[in-house]
């Protein structure tokens, strides 16, 4: 196998829907949801889209798993039954890459299929492909895992493809990853959710609500479905992440009860120079 040109979505979402879209001249998509309603607007988009399984696989050369992670290992038992030609390539674009690894792999390598994980680090607080845009990927990270050692010919092309669609690759182990994202992703998300439910334990306030208030708890937005299998899937991680927090918070009621300005400033004055990394002075 030396190009990819017949790429397989399973799953029309806000992720599935834009991988579509950003599409290039060197491929051509084809989106598979199970639902009609969501068919029928993929088709909306322009994209070619389909609810017929064995069509949507036929000539895939990269297979791209687009759903819930606990949806992944059923619906890839079900795309080999319906065809799966055998050269393809199979990745996902779930959040946490352990559990995909864990249970991909004796369906994927039974059938003699090289399995190797995605993780775009894109998305937003709606979701569903009515929220799908060709440029959601430029720029942003896209950690890709290859735990089962799959040559590196297929690996350089998946990684090419993500780079086609803009995004900044890096390699890690399974385990790396979700520790990764538990610190940078899902742990801030949480953060975001204690900020509304106490920021807004009376409801009748957020109309005195500012920026403050909508920038930091903006993502608490998100689907809860999928939230909730997110965070129970890396709960290992998050729960060390918790602990650390909690460490922080007992700094800061410490201050608070102290009354010591100077050591206040000082706290602020660490947590703004770390998030000022992630925007340098130009």
């Amino acid at each position: 196998m030396s190009t990819l040109k017949h790429i397989t979505i399973l799953g029309g979402g806000l992720l599935g829907g834009s991988i579509a879209l950003a599409q290039s001249s060197k491929h051509a998509f084809r989106v598979w949801s199970r639902r009609e309603a969501s068919t029928l607007e993929a088709l909306d988009l322009g994209l070619d889209a389909t609810s017929d399984l064995a069509d949507a696989v036929a000539c895939a050369d990269l297979l791209i798993l687009s759903v819930p992670v606990g949806a992944m290992a059923p619906l890839l038992a079900n795309a080999i039954a319906a065809g799966l030609p055998k050269n393809c390539i199979v990745t996902d674009v779930g959040s946490v890459k352990r559990l995909p690894h864990d249970t991909l792999r004796p369906i994927a390598s039974a059938a003699g299929y090289d399995f190797i994980g995605s993780h775009p680090m894109a998305g937003g607080e709606k979701g569903g492909i009515a929220q799908a845009r060709a440029d959601l990927f430029l720029n942003a990270a896209c950690l890709l895992t290859n735990d089962e050692n799959v040559v590196s010919e297929k690996c350089q092309l998946l990684e090419e493809f993500w780079q086609n669609l803009g995004c900044r690759t890096s390699w890690c182990s399974s385990a790396e990853h979700d520790a990764l994202v538990a610190r940078i992703s899902h742990f801030p998300h949480m953060l975001a959710c204690i900020g509304a439910t106490v920021g807004l334990k009376n409801p009748d306030l957020a109309v005195f609500g500012g920026g403050g208030l909508r920038d930091t708890t903006r993502v608490a937005a998100g689907n809860p479905d999928m939230w909730a299998e997110i965070l129970l899937e890396n709960r290992d991680c998050l729960l060390e992440n918790l602990h650390e927090s909690l460490e922080e918070m007992k700094i800061v009621m410490q201050l608070l009860e102290s009354g010591d300005f100077t050591a206040m400033q000082c706290w602020l004055s660490r947590a703004k120079s770390l998030r000022d990394v992630m925007n340098p002075p130009a």
